[in-house]
This record gives structure tokens, sequence and C-alpha cells, in this order.
């Protein structure tokens, strides 16, 4: 593939770009009676409402002929076909095969490994719902700690919170994530040895973060309970790495299998979501993977214009490489996403913050945004004075439900109309005239002026809303889903690889080279900045 810069679709999008930016939303909405019909999808009981972009029907022509330009449909082809895309580690990159999205080249791959490793789970589920399951005591499991990071902590993490209100209230989730004592040793002082499980979450069963807080646990574990055949009880691994789980001292018949082509930000779907089904149910985890199903055969059937994670992408392509929008801001509408903005900063930015092309070259376009949010309406008391009123140009997702799973009252009618109030004050902003109507008799006043302009809106902020029904374990699987093909598209676009994270790597070998130095009290071969830091700990450090 050529540089996308060569691309005369590319360019055709930068200087249509040009041409309609010179034009604000307001007006554009004002002039077209029918611009939401134009710029919306509705599939079933979710809405993608996108006419609040700097779009026409030209522009998303242009896009359409880019996907065909990169020939986008092949690349959908190879993914789902199970082709090695994650070229630098020669992988296939297979996480939605999880949720039954095969094909006939990939059918026999999910019937004799994902579907067993289901059935290992659910048969596992239903032996701790029925109380089967005891601790060495004898006494029934009420507390599931997870030990994993990254992939295996944010994805179960954020699900189980997001899920909280279809969840057994008498379970109790704790996630131990990072190396920070505090983590861990917060979560040891709530949990009784004899109702608590481990559940040591690795692919590789090597990383440093995740092994160093599991072998604290199980001596935490042993002390408490003087019996080192009870551990056979308490601790569980998901990993591809079995021999290196039994090493541990985890049972054969404990471990749950997970598999190469599982990335560890997409791996929610796998063995990493049994917190998840401890949590809410295999019932439950069931409708999540079949949302995320119906979101993967939407975008592998769909045609470019009527394809959400596509048109999602594309729009996130035009802010980022064309209005030079470093940013882009997740608001979910719902308390119980509060985990949201975060699990999609990794699975957004280790994916696709790249500046190396599929063809080993260095690209000369911007790649991957900076992803950010919380839930609204917090972020309407706090941040978003600098996206209406700053000197930045931040494209937003406003996420909402426009039914509550927890109804009282008036409150979610009030929530919802925050949370489109936002995008429309975003969109139209508020003018000179406007003000001074509001205002009235200038002599009331004496700092009109800076009253006056401090009370402007420049407006023409671009935003998209999802709405869904309600949220349940079906649309949050069609959420994330939507997020993760978007994800794929803009990869695609860029030509990069989504699927490999070599940069976390780096850090992870100088943190191993510095604890050795710190260890050791050997300063050599060091930048002054980082001895100077040694020093420093090595004078206070007790």
């Amino acid at each position: 593939m050529s540089s996308l810069n060569n691309l005369s679709s590319w360019k055709e999008i930068g200087n249509h770009s040009n041409k309609i930016s010179q034009k604000s939303l307001n007006e554009i909405f004002k002039e077209d009676k029918d611009r939401f019909n134009k710029f919306s999808i509705q599939e079933k009981d979710l809405l993608l409402d996108f006419s609040k972009n700097h779009i026409d029907n030209k522009m998303m022509k242009l896009f359409s002929q880019l996907l065909v330009d990169i020939d986008l449909k092949g690349k959908i082809h190879d993914l789902f076909n199970g082709e090695k895309i994650n070229t630098s580690e020669n992988r296939s990159v297979l996480h939605f095969l999880l949720r039954g999205s095969y094909t006939s080249k990939t059918k026999e791959l999910y019937e004799n490994d994902v579907k067993k490793g289901l059935d290992k789970l659910k048969l596992f589920s239903k032996k701790f719902q029925n109380g089967e399951l005891k601790g060495y005591s004898g006494k029934i499991i009420k507390n599931v700690i997870n030990i994993g990071i990254g992939g295996s902590d944010l994805g179960p993490k954020m699900i189980c919170e997001a899920l909280k209100y279809y969840s057994n209230r008498s379970v109790n989730n704790y996630f131990i994530s990072n190396v920070d004592p505090s983590n861990l040793s917060e979560v040891l002082l709530n949990v009784d040895p004899k109702e608590s499980i481990f559940i040591i979450s690795s692919k590789s069963f090597g990383t440093i973060e995740t092994l160093k807080n599991a072998n604290v646990c199980k001596n935490w574990f042993y002390n408490q309970s003087k019996n080192s055949e009870s551990l056979k009880k308490h601790f569980f691994g998901v990993t591809a790495n079995t021999k290196r789980a039994k090493e541990f001292g985890i049972e054969e018949n404990n471990i749950f299998p997970i598999w190469d082509w599982v990335g560890g930000r997409y791996s929610l779907w796998s063995s990493v979501g049994l917190p998840i089904i401890l949590k809410i149910g295999f019932e439950n985890f069931e409708m999540l993977l079949n949302g995320a199903n119906e979101i993967d055969n939407h975008f592998r059937e769909q045609p470019f214009n009527n394809n959400i994670p596509v048109v999602l992408g594309c729009l996130g392509i035009l802010y980022n490489n064309f209005h030079n929008c470093e940013t882009h801001a997740i608001f979910p509408y719902d308390d119980y996403l509060k985990y949201l903005p975060m699990y999609l900063q990794q699975a957004d930015m280790e994916s696709n913050g790249k500046n190396i092309s599929k063809n080993s070259s260095e690209v000369n376009y911007n790649t991957g945004p900076i992803i950010w949010g919380d839930v609204g309406t917090n972020g309407q008391h706090s941040f978003f004075q600098l996206i209406h009123q700053g000197t930045k140009k931040i494209p937003c997702d406003f996420i909402g439900f426009v039914n509550s799973n927890n109804e009282k009252e008036e409150l979610h009618e009030i929530l919802l109309s925050n949370m489109i109030g936002q995008t429309m004050a975003l969109m139209k902003g508020k003018n000179g005239a406007e003000v001074e109507k509001e205002l009235g008799n200038k002599n009331k006043y004496n700092n009109y002026d800076i009253l006056k302009n401090s009370k402007i809106f420049k407006g023409n902020k671009p935003s998209n809303t999802l709405l869904f029904n309600k949220l349940t374990p079906y649309n949050l699987g069609r959420l994330i889903a939507i997020y993760e093909h978007k994800i794929f598209v803009q990869g695609s676009i860029w030509n990069i690889n989504s699927f490999d994270q070599w940069g976390v790597e780096l850090g992870k070998v100088l943190s191993d080279e510095v604890y050795n130095k710190l260890k050791n009290k050997d300063k050599s071969y060091i930048d002054n900045s980082t001895k100077g830091q040694l020093d420093f700990i090595e004078k206070f450090r007790q």
C-alpha cells in the first residue's frame, strides 16, 4: 500500500474538509432540515447520531472511496478468517471468535478450543453459584480476587462495575493489578482467606507485576491457613502457559485456557472474564458475548455508509488527521460505566499508538489520538468548561441509555436532558446578540463588556451520540465491540499494526535494569538524572 498522503482520496478529503469547515455546524443544521436522517444509523434499539460533525454527503462519499483504496473489505475478511495480521508477532487476531463470530475457516478452532473453554467456565460457574465450591474450612466462597494487569485487569473490572445491577450481591470482586503494595494490602485487609479465591490472570504466566503480587498473596494465604494443600482449593489460573501455572502450585483442573490469538486488551470475552462470570452469572456473560456477536456481524455485513464502527472510525480520522485534534473524549452518562473511558484508553492507545507502518517505514501522518473522559454529569462541572470555551477542538462521544436500571422520580430524565443539552450547546454556542438579550439593560453592570464577552460561546464543536435502550449485558457487549472495530478501522487506514504493544515492553525492560541497580547500589552506566533519583531514594529508603 502506498503512503496515505499519496492517495488521491486522502488529498480530496483534506481539500474538502478545508472547504466545508468554513461553515458552522449551526448554519448547516438551519439549511438542512433532514440532516439527522442523513447522518444517523438506527440498529434496532441502538442509535448513532453523527449529524453534529463537520461532514456532508460528499465527505462521506470520499471516505467510502478511501476505504475502497485501502481495501478495508479485504482487511476485514483477513481479520475474520484468521490471517496473521499481527505481523510483528506473526499471529492471528481472533478475539471475536470467543463470542461465536466464526467463518468456515475458523469454525473448527471455535468448536475444538473456544467451545470447550466456555463449557469449562460454565461448569465452574455452576459449582460456584450452587455453593459447591467451598474453601479449605468448608465455608462458601464469597470473595473473588483477580490478580492481573492491563487487559487482564481493566476489562473484568470495567464489566463487573458496569453490570453491577445484574450481579450477585453476595459476591465481592477485588482487583490487584499494581505492584504498589498499597493496592494489595488494602485488598487483603478486607478478605477472610477461608472465603476467598484468587484468580491469577496472565497469558504467559510471566508478567512480573502479576507474579510478584500472586506470590505475596500465596504466602499470605499459607500463613493464614498453615496448610499448603489448601492452596489447591483457593488458587486458579487463566493462562496459555499451563506448565508455569502448575509450577506455581495451581492444580491442572483449576487452569483455564487462553490462546496466543487473544490480545490482552481484547481478552475479557475469554477465560480472563472468569471474575465477571462469577459476579453476574454465566447466562448474563453469554448475553454479553451475544451482543458483541451482533456487532461483529453488523461490521462484516453492513455497507460502509450504514456501518457504525466504520462511520465512527472515519470521523475519528477526520478530526485526528484533518482538524489536528490530538484528543478524543468519551462521556458515558451512566454511573455504572465509570471505568469505560479508562478501558477505552487502553484499547485505543495501546492499539493505535504506533509510528511504524506495516511496510516497516515510519509514518508521516498522525496516528492514534489521546483518549480521555469521565462519567456525565461530573465532567460538566469540571472540564467541560475547556471543551466549550477553550482554544482546543475536542471531538466527543456521548453514550446514554433511554431507560435507567434504577428509575427514581425524574432523575434519569434530568440526566438525559443534561447529555443532549451538552451536545446542543457544543454545536450551537451562544452569540453576542443572544448574550445581550439575556443581560438586558447594560447600565445595570459596571463590567458589561467583559461580562458579555465572557458569556459568548463560539459553538461549532463536534460530537457523536450513542443511545441504547438500557444498560444490559447484551447492550454492553454491543458497545464494546463497536469500539473494538472502530479501532481496527482506524489502524487499517493508518496502515499500522493495531495488535502489538512493544512500547509497553521497553518500560518493563528498563524498570528491571533500574530495580537491579537499586538492589545492588550500582550506579554505573546510567544518566545523571536517574543517578540523582537513585541517590535520593537510597538516602531516605528505610
